[in-house]
């Protein structure tokens, strides 16, 4: 089986993660992917194929030469901004470069993604228009088994102990919370989960989550004065209090933000839900004193306890973990390189399980999957960069024997 189908086999199971959930993981539809990857690698013959109670996949594949021990990991959710349930992927062959219409309905036009017009005469993977692909990454799944197919195959390939880690829940954050790294023996490893090929991220956002709870005061609207405080005024109130300009839609690069995800309520109560980030942990710690002190000034202004913000931190900027070891990302630059690729580091604008792995001791930088849009409808896969990813990541595992 070839690296597209895979990914068409397995963006077909619904794994939409739900933060909402206090399982883990957090969807048990994950279970079914997992228990299908489980198989799939037992048949390409990967060592110790299993997943345990949790849902994590894990297994490995036996050194033939005398290099580091390298993991490969991915993750087996999709994003809950757009539905996971019953997904059909549609092939484009040698695609035009024109805008693709998905549906009657959609349409993903080149004017709102310029990207797509470097992939003029490639093969792409898309959706229907009614839920989102799935390449946000099952690609990196098909990519790091269709890697480990190709080693069991050609026994000539020289390369070090590779372990395989596919785990579920990151898109909310959780991926690595139950990782077993005393299983994952890696001297370091890769997560394949980025969009462009040439693509390397050892950097990302710090990241924190907000959740403003506002408590009012409900009375007949014909007798309110004086009396009501709805909660979804003072909702607007609190909101309008945060920069507009520090809103995902005003920023890019190194820009932080302030990410409003979710509002819900009535005249008695109202809740809303936000993502704060930032690549300079100062500046994230500003960020979300602001939350604090637009709830100190509205407590002032209403009642006291009206506004209540409960803010926890999510994952932190692993650069810093890569000062004086940069191995990792000299092979990945390495290998590109060799394949007549320019390797491009970028400041990833939000984060993965990599992040946290580094954090817990195993570095762990980002490779692209050619999987883009991600998060929605108009999210499509670059079967030939994908095949690429396949050829960098096989030559990264080459040079680490050298």
């Amino acid at each position: 089986m070839k690296v597209k189908e895979r990914l068409i086999d397995f963006v077909q199971y619904e794994t939409t993660s739900y933060e909402d959930s206090p399982t883990c993981p957090s969807n048990p539809l994950e279970f079914k992917l997992a228990e299908h990857l489980v198989e799939v690698m037992k048949e390409i013959g990967i060592l110790d194929a299993h997943m345990d109670e949790n849902g994590y996949v894990y297994g490995y594949i036996d050194a033939n030469a005398d290099a580091p021990t390298i993991g490969l990991i991915a993750h087996m959710d999709t994003s809950s901004a757009a539905s996971g349930k019953d997904v059909h992927p549609r092939v484009i062959e040698n695609y035009d470069g024109n805008d693709i219409v998905l549906s009657d309905s959609l349409t993903t036009e080149v004017r709102r993604f310029p990207q797509m017009k470097n992939h003029k005469g490639k093969t792409l993977i898309v959706t229907d228009g009614n839920t989102l692909l799935g390449g946000d990454d099952k690609a990196g799944i098909a990519i790091a088994l269709e890697v480990a197919e190709y080693l069991l195959n050609h026994p000539e390939t020289k390369h070090g102990k590779v372990y395989f880690g596919f785990n579920p829940d990151e898109e909310i954050g959780r991926g690595a919370d139950l990782f077993d790294l005393d299983y994952f023996k890696c001297d370091f490893a890769y997560t394949i989960d980025g969009s462009a090929p040439e693509e390397m991220e050892f950097e990302n956002f710090n990241a924190a989550a907000a959740v403003v709870t506002l408590t009012g005061i409900s009375t007949h609207p014909g007798s309110a004065k004086n009396a009501m405080i709805n909660p979804i005024n003072v909702a607007m109130e609190f909101h309008s209090m945060l920069p507009v300009q520090m809103r995902p839609e005003y920023t890019e690069g190194y820009e932080g933000f302030n990410h409003i995800v979710d509002i819900s309520g009535n005249a008695e109560t109202c809740v809303m839900k936000y993502i704060i980030r930032d690549h300079d942990y100062q500046k994230l710690s500003d960020k979300k004193q602001m939350f604090m002190d637009a709830a100190e000034l509205l407590n002032k202004r209403y009642p006291e306890n009206t506004v209540k913000v409960e803010i926890r931190d999510q994952y932190r900027n692993m650069i810093k973990k890569f000062e004086g070891n940069t191995l990792p990302l000299d092979l990945a630059e390495k290998a590109m390189k060799a394949l007549g690729m320019h390797c491009t580091p970028v400041a990833i604008r939000g984060g993965t399980d990599g992040a946290q792995l580094t954090w817990k001791g195993l570095l762990c930088p980002n490779l692209g999957t050619g999987a883009y849009n991600l998060h929605g409808r108009h999210e499509y896969v670059v079967a030939e960069e994908m095949e690429q990813m396949v050829l960098v990541v096989l030559k990264l595992l080459e040079l680490a024997c050298h």
